[in-house]
């Protein structure tokens, strides 16, 4: 550290996933580095988004399993759901990947900070305003990340009308919920709750679940989703929502008002800039997002700006990934590291953990046309692939290519098909053409054989598919 215990190279305001990222970097490059976080390190991601969220899902698997094991020839059956232990168990997965941050942090010397910061502008320099210490840096990385999003005339109580932060704390499931918002979130805990026993609505303004996503995909989605007793309520969105004694009543526009016992509000997540001194230094905001160039920095020189304050896809790694390259951008203007590249928006994976979950990285069919005129799609059915019909489940492969040029998207659905993604993703990052995907064997049996027949059949050597 310097001399001055309240000056470092770089502070970091936030310790989320963007500003953990950012500070073990930034450390490991030879930084200083202070750490300002009011909450747990790990914020929302890991304490109470993308790991315990997946916790949950991969307990509404194995009741699934339980219920469901007839199938494969295994006598079991589903007795309950113990909801205290369940959320012991996700607490656990959560403890134990934060105790080992906390240890990675003490151990790249990051000193952390725990209070609510603000900034400010000393003397023309930022700073960050932590309880009773002023931090100064060469270097401050706003990464305060964000929260769930409401709308006007719904009030959130925690107890009847809920965002994601309460319907992981719960007690006991509900009965019946209808979840409002049919994106990512909505769709995952729509999955989770229904496998654990909830009868479930989803209403979505919009006219189609996973909007974002390949329409091919979004319907599969949805035809799951009905095979498995998840109403859906599409184009139709909610106009009123009023708390009974027993729980809630929403006014759907062209249906009838639905009745449940909670109604979780899945619109989305806003960033948090609104107390954190943007207006105090000049920092422009857009929409409440920190507004920044193509290398991350902001409108106060100094002040870099990470995660899900900046506005475009809310995942933890994109976080990740931004975090690493302003600590490396920093550096860079150190002469401590050579200039990063900031990867495209477009080459981050997606993954919506539901049952069946959804994959994808790179361009739609839609937005390949807009950007490189005439693109050809293959889509490969998982029914062909012998992994898939040992899990049994269905789905597809969709890879979308410019003609006579390489793949720009990779769309799947189907169980476990996160974990192809990653392979999706170098294909597309790349700029791989099919013919060079289609030389490499892909090992037996796996669901990835399904990615290497859809890449042979558009390299014109389909091996098991129709022609």
């Amino acid at each position: 550290m310097t001399a001055d215990p309240d000056r470092s190279d770089l502070v970091v305001l936030g310790g989320g996933s963007g500003g953990y990222a950012c500070a073990l970097r930034a450390a490991e490059l030879g930084l200083s580095v202070v750490l300002v976080e009011a909450a747990e390190l790990g914020g929302t991601c890991l304490h109470r988004g993308c790991i315990p969220t997946k916790a949950w899902l991969h307990a509404a698997e194995v009741a699934d399993a339980a219920r469901h094991g007839s199938r494969f020839g295994i006598r079991s059956s589903l007795d309950g759901v113990d909801v205290p232990a369940l959320r012991s168990y996700a607490d656990g997965v959560v403890g134990r990947l934060h105790r080992g941050l906390g240890g990675l942090v003490r151990a790249r010397g990051i000193e952390v900070v725990p209070a609510y910061g603000r900034l400010e502008l000393v003397d023309g320099e930022p700073a960050v305003r932590a309880g009773d210490r002023l931090l100064r840096g060469d270097a401050v990385v706003v990464a305060t990340g964000s929260r769930p999003r409401t709308l006007p005339g719904i009030e959130v109580d925690g107890e009847r009308v809920l965002t994601s932060d309460h319907a992981l704390r719960l007690d006991e499931l509900p009965r019946r919920a209808v979840v409002l918002g049919g994106g990512v979130i909505g769709c995952e805990f729509a999955s989770a709750w229904r496998s654990l026993g909830v009868e479930v609505t989803v209403v979505e303004a919009l006219d189609r679940l996973l909007p974002a996503e390949q329409p091919e995909s979004s319907a599969a989605l949805q035809r799951a989703f009905g095979k498995r007793g998840i109403q859906l309520l599409l184009g139709q969105p909610v106009t009123g929502v009023r708390t009974t004694d027993g729980g809630v009543e929403v006014a759907v526009a062209g249906a009838a008002p639905v009745e449940a016992d909670v109604l979780l509000v899945a619109v989305g997540r806003g960033p948090v800039t609104d107390d954190i001194g943007a207006d105090e230094i000049g920092l422009a905001l857009d929409r409440g997002f920190v507004a920044v160039d193509e290398r991350l920095a902001t409108s106060v020189p100094g002040v870099w700006a990470v995660g899900d304050v900046v506005a475009g896809l809310q995942l933890a790694h994109r976080g990740f990934g931004h975090g690493i390259f302003v600590a490396e951008e920093v550096a860079h203007r150190r002469g401590l590291a050579p200039a990063p590249t900031l990867a495209e928006e477009s080459s981050l994976p997606r993954i919506t953990y539901s049952d069946p979950e959804v994959a994808s990285v790179g361009l739609t069919t839609a937005q390949a046309e807009e950007r490189h005129g005439e693109v050809t799609t293959l889509r490969y059915d998982l029914a062909g692939n012998g992994r898939s019909q040992i899990l049994q489940t269905s789905g597809f492969v969709q890879v979308v290519r410019v003609v006579d040029g390489p793949v720009v998207g990779v769309h799947m659905v189907g169980s476990r098909v996160g974990e192809l993604v990653a392979e999706a993703q170098l294909v597309v990052g790349w700029e791989a053409w099919p013919q060079e995907v289609a030389a490499l064997v892909h090992p037996h049996p796996t669901q990835s054989e399904a990615l290497g027949e859809a890449h042979l059949a558009l390299a014109g050597k389909p091996l098991h598919v129709h022609g």
